[in-house]
């Protein structure tokens, strides 16, 4: 949760942060990209450090870090500062997404670890909806800076409860060399495999339909919906229950339902949702209230493959899990990258740009899974991916 919680939780202080550093809303949109050019740079270390030491030390470290540059934050009075310890916050703050994922994959198969990802996307789907409020509460009582003390409080806390409560789940026999050669040889060979990629850049394309809201809610919330500080929960309150919903069902019918079934209901829903959100902008675009179906019925969507997709493509590299789920994380940050310094700010002037961005982000998703489909199908992918 620290992830979602370092992208919105200051969202609501936006106003606060401009007046009190001097700042504009271009500044202010670079401490997010610097934030997921970082997070997805050391997202390629993560899980080559967690496979060749273990899982429980690069954890602790990573939330040590995070917990410092955050209290940092909170300290500071130049946005140049800042910069840097966001950068610092992206360094760490995947540690546990990454590594989580790995340790769910090191303890179970198949079905059952579709059910127990999706447990976890279910809890932390709750960061989304509950940073924004928790945010624009503290903003309004405590002013900018107290968003950041509450994160770093949070991640002293975490600190001491990984100490005590996490396990190792890779054992030394199952740990990589730690060499420049194998490290080369890794990344090599999931950036090479072809079903592992496209997995991973279609689940990005797919989450970015979502996303590029979030990136955009200060903008879309305040200037196009005219909420306040303290009303983000309409954008993040549906979208959340959509994520928990969808995981919980994908948990619940990973044994009963087959991968492509799976995939096939989910993307359907996702397409009446775009659908529906392109139709809003057209009749009603500035009632919020209309928002709340596409916010959900996307969400839910989504959570019903993103489980699936993640162990689809964590099964395509079984001996390097750890850089297998830092590739995937890197992939995803990447785009979010690209869509917080580009994407997101072409197409926010109207909630129509942003319904016509989200659509395209999933088509082209979309598109991709088919094109995996049909080279899968014809023998089109190298031959020893052909399993």
């Amino acid at each position: 949760m620290l992830g979602p919680f370092s992208i919105n939780i200051y969202m609501p202080s936006f106003a606060d942060m401009r007046t009190s550093l001097g700042v504009n809303d271009v500044q202010l949109q670079i401490t997010l990209s610097l934030y997921f050019v970082s997070f997805a740079f050391m997202s390629l270390w993560h899980g080559m450090l967690a496979d060749s030491f273990g899982r429980r030390p690069v954890v602790l470290v990573g939330i040590a870090v995070f917990t410092v540059s955050t209290f940092g934050i909170a300290l500071s009075d130049d946005i140049h500062n800042i910069y840097l310890l966001r950068v610092l916050q992206g360094f760490s703050a995947g540690a546990g997404i990454v590594i989580g994922r790995a340790v769910i994959r090191d303890v179970y198969e198949g079905a059952m670890a579709q059910r127990v990802y999706a447990t976890v996307v279910m809890l932390f789907a709750i960061a989304p909806a509950i940073g924004p409020v928790i945010g624009g509460f503290l903003q309004v009582h405590f002013g900018w800076r107290s968003p950041f003390i509450f994160l770093g409080g949070m991640g002293a806390v975490l600190s001491l409860l990984t100490f005590v409560l996490l396990p190792e789940t890779l054992s030394h026999e199952s740990r990589q060399p730690f060499s420049l050669a194998n490290v080369l040889k890794g990344y090599q060979q999931v950036f090479s495999h072809f079903r592992f990629m496209s997995w991973a850049i279609s689940f990005a394309l797919m989450f970015g339909g979502f996303f590029i809201y979030v990136l955009s809610a200060p903008i879309f919330l305040t200037r196009h919906l005219h909420l306040g500080a303290t009303q983000f929960i309409w954008l993040f309150g549906p979208a959340t229950a959509g994520m928990m919903l969808g995981s919980f069902l994908s948990g619940r019918l990973a044994s009963a339902w087959s991968v492509r079934r799976l995939l096939r209901t989910g993307f359907a829903v996702m397409l009446f949702a775009v659908v529906l959100n392109v139709s809003v902008c057209v009749v009603n675009p500035v009632s919020f209230y209309w928002y709340l179906p596409y916010l959900f019925f996307f969400t839910l969507g989504m959570a019903l493959v993103q489980p699936v997709i993640m162990v689809l493509g964590l099964d395509c590299v079984p001996h390097r899990r750890g850089l297998g789920s830092s590739v995937q994380l890197f992939v995803q940050t990447s785009f979010n990258a690209l869509l917080s310094a580009v994407i997101a700010p072409l197409f926010w002037n109207s909630p129509l740009q942003l319904a016509l961005g989200a659509a395209t982000l999933l088509a082209l998703s979309l598109m991709g899974i088919y094109f995996l489909r049909w080279m899968t199908v014809s023998g089109r992918t190298p031959k020893a991916e052909q399993v």
